[in-house]
């Protein structure tokens, strides 16, 4: 597992709040990823047990292969995701996200690994844009939770 991008934030709320959000995948990712910078329009395309396709305004976003562990003190989520933005490119990389309370809220820990992106654009992504994508989905559930 080669890591790109593992930082952690903390969340002013319950860890039962987050566990509850998790029980629609489609409805909470929809929710996420709206909050992500430059995406415009986020829709649900399809979900099932262990899979969840959105349409974004850059392109097409495949998560599967679920897996949640749930505990009562921490709630884990990992899923591969294919990305298609627009023609120009494509990626595949492995998400984790884990959820811990402490004294003051959640701890919440995201770790995206094994990033494949093809061509120089690819390149560029896999360089550079860790960071910027790894912070940005922080923020995003910190918004989402605290709202």
């Amino acid at each position: 597992m080669s890591v790109w991008f593992e930082e952690s934030n903390k969340i002013d709320c319950f860890l039962n709040e987050v566990k509850q959000d998790f029980k629609n995948l489609g409805e909470h990712y929809v929710g996420i990823v709206s909050l992500m910078p430059g995406l415009s329009s986020v829709n649900l395309v399809e979900q099932g047990k262990d899979f969840v396709t959105i349409r974004t305004n850059e392109g097409l976003m495949k998560r599967t292969n679920f897996s949640i562990i749930n505990k009562q003190e921490s709630f884990i989520v990992e899923f591969d995701e294919e990305y298609q933005a627009g023609s120009k490119i494509k990626t595949k990389s492995h998400f984790l996200d884990e959820f811990t309370t402490t004294s003051s809220g959640i701890n919440h820990r995201t770790v995206i690994s094994d990033v494949e992106a093809p061509g120089l654009l690819g390149f560029l992504y896999r360089t550079f844009g860790s960071s910027n994508i790894g912070n940005a989905i922080l923020e995003s559930y910190k918004t989402h939770f605290e709202k």
